[in-house]
């Protein structure tokens, strides 16, 4: 087994031209929030006909957000869903972000749909179940914290043996673990305040027919440091386990 390790962002299509024209793509923004770590990255993207990698040619599975919506069923969708049950019994380390948390929940059975309270945007909440005072990626995270949302669709029912690790005044379902190796983030760990500002601006006259107060959320933006916090943490974990067993052998 390699010494590095390996990370590679299932990008779930691809940005707005006027976000990715300033911020980049999304593997960007994940390469970006992943910096610090001593890890080997790559980006596929099943929406551009990219072949899924086989379990053994990576450690770590980030399945990203999305503009489009899980209960669309798109063809690249579809097939990622189906590649999530093919690897997860593998073992390898998986974690869903935003839609890739919503298509990891519907691939193992949970019910996605949209939002019956409509859409949550913005710097939001999070509060941790008691659940995870018992979960070693969340022990040194505070019970309450910030992190950035932007969603219609949500996970409605989570799948049998979900452990549902936190939730927000909107949504109940912000962080589930599905084992030891695959849990899922409704909110975006990857955000840094000026991209949730553009994600917000660039449909400022919708929230606001919608009965958004734009310039109350945008006030609010602030870097989320323990939404960011838990990625980084999930892969520090992934590379102290690859340290382990390298030893081992």
């Amino acid at each position: 087994m390699t010494s590095r390790c390996r990370v590679v962002l299932i990008q779930m299509g691809r940005a707005p031209e006027d976000i990715s024209h300033v911020f980049g793509d999304q593997g960007e923004w994940f390469k970006c929030a992943l910096a610090p770590e001593h890890i080997e990255f790559n980006v596929v993207c099943p929406a551009d006909g990219e072949r899924l990698p086989k379990s053994e040619d990576f450690d770590i599975a980030i399945l990203s957000g999305s503009w489009s919506m899980v209960t669309d069923r798109e063809g690249w969708s579809e097939i990622t869903r189906k590649w999530i049950l093919e690897v997860l019994p593998s073992g390898k380390y998986m974690l869903g972000v935003c839609y890739g948390h919503q298509l990891m929940a519907d691939a193992l059975g949970g019910h996605v749909d949209y939002h019956p309270l409509g859409r949550e945007i913005g710097l939001k909440t999070v509060t941790l179940t008691a659940a995870a005072s018992q979960d070693p990626l969340l022990e040194n995270l505070p019970r309450q914290f910030e992190a950035n949302l932007s969603h219609e669709q949500t996970v409605v029912t989570p799948p049998p043996g979900a452990v549902v690790l936190a939730s927000s005044a909107h949504d109940p379902h912000q962080i589930l673990r599905y084992g030891p190796t695959a849990f899922s983030v409704q909110f975006h760990p990857e955000f840094t305040p000026s991209l949730m500002r553009a994600c917000i601006m660039r449909r400022a006259y919708a929230l606001q027919q919608s009965g958004v107060d734009v310039n109350e959320v945008v006030g609010q933006l602030k870097p989320a440091q323990y939404a960011h916090q838990l990625m980084v943490s999930f892969v520090r974990h992934v590379v102290d386990e690859l340290k382990i067993s390298n030893s081992a052998v």
